[in-house]
């Protein structure tokens, strides 16, 4: 195996997957060990028992102004027309309120990020409208403020729409995905919070945006397919990189790597709960946030995300978000991205950049965050630098 490859890389995902089909087209000889038993990284997806296809590690929903990304991808795929909106469900303050559109069960729904509309549903038709006046007033329309300019406004009634964002939008979502307390919740990210001074509903205003036409799984498959590529399944890498004189590329959790030599790094972690109905479709968006109650963050519906025909039947899934403890059959998903936890996080990348073939690439390896674009990105310019 030494001698047959010139690159390792560990893990087939974004990170891995890209960065193999460049390399390999290159004409470097690439192996590709994947510890589960799918490509796809958290991307994959599958179909279910009742022949929906679903996003086994939760939603994801591909957008980038980065047309170099999409180009590459492109090549892989083809795309769905699909631009993702999200919908906030949450009780009623005041039953006299009379939202823009009909509420069921005492709950009203209104479109995250919070925009124009947004304001119609939470403080009536009419209210609303005012409110909204008062905003294009004092800001640009089209625009989009944050709820710490709201609150710097000496109007009262706009500062005070930046609180009911806050309180209904942002503060109880953030503390059931982070588990953390208002007084925790980092003060310069409350801030950020936006408010659309527009009624358009799109979660997100990138150029590029669209699911895989045939899902995510077969955009890797044919990324993975490459007479220079070889891929191994049930395959952990780190016994592989032991004096591998090659370049290797580690995708994995950098503290695992060393074996937590300096302690385990903090990350939170995601249970999803499928559930099979007996109806065309659940709910009005592909994602419902729940921001205020119930112990779950959001109900993903996939039919709504893929476009797939299959009447009758459709798959939601419920979100909890959780510490990650580190034991079997747990993911780490995100990291909490702290001073403390960046002080860790650096000891294990000295240790890497001791090994001079090694790169640490993606999520889990360099403990941040990122957008499938992003890592895409990263992918790129590592594998054309290499």
């Amino acid at each position: 195996m030494k001698q047959n490859f010139d690159v390792l890389i560990a893990g087939a995902g974004f990170a891995g997957g890209v960065c193999a089909r460049v390399l390999a087209e290159k004409g470097k000889q690439v192996l590709v060990a994947e510890r589960r038993s799918h490509t796809g990284g958290n991307a994959y997806d599958c179909k279910d028992q009742a022949g929906v296809l679903i996003h086994q590690y939760g939603p994801h929903i591909f957008h980038t102004n980065d047309k170099k990304v999409f180009d590459f991808l492109s090549r892989f795929t083809k795309w769905r027309r699909y631009q993702h909106k999200v919908i906030a469900n949450l009780p009623r303050d005041n039953p006299e309120v009379v939202p823009a559109h009909k509420t069921t069960n005492g709950r009203f729904f209104f479109p995250v990020p919070f925009n124009l509309d947004s304001l119609k549903n939470a403080f009536g038709a009419k209210e609303g409208d005012r409110l909204g006046k008062k905003l294009l007033d004092a800001y640009p329309a089209q625009s989009q403020v944050t709820i710490l300019e709201l609150r710097q406004n000496p109007d009262p009634e706009i500062a005070a729409i930046a609180d009911y964002v806050y309180e209904h939008v942002f503060v109880h979502y953030t503390m059931k995905q982070w588990g953390q307390t208002p007084e925790e919740i980092d003060p310069n990210t409350t801030a950020r919070v936006p408010v659309r001074l527009s009624t358009d509903d799109r979660y997100f205003q990138d150029a590029y945006q669209g699911m895989p036409l045939e899902g995510y799984t077969a955009m890797f498959e044919r990324m993975l397919d490459h007479p220079n590529i070889q891929v191994r399944l049930n395959t952990d890498a780190r016994p592989l990189m032991k004096d591998f004189p090659g370049t290797m590329i580690y995708t994995g959790q950098a503290d695992e790597l060393f074996g937590f030599k300096y302690g385990p790094l903090p990350y939170r972690t995601l249970d999803f709960q499928f559930e099979t109905v007996q109806k065309d479709h659940f709910q009005a968006a592909g994602t419902v946030n729940y921001t205020v109650d119930e112990a779950y963050t959001r109900i993903t519906e996939f039919k709504l995300l893929t476009g797939q025909a299959l009447p009758g039947v459709t798959t939601i899934m419920k979100e909890y978000s959780r510490a990650y403890t580190g034991e079997p059959g747990e993911a780490p998903y995100y990291a909490i991205i702290n001073p403390e936890n960046n002080a860790l996080y650096s000891k294990y990348q000295a240790d890497a950049r001791k090994i001079p073939n090694l790169h640490l690439l993606g999520r889990l390896a360099e403990y941040k965050y990122y957008n499938m674009d992003a890592i895409a990105a990263r992918a790129l310019a590592l594998a054309e630098q290499l």
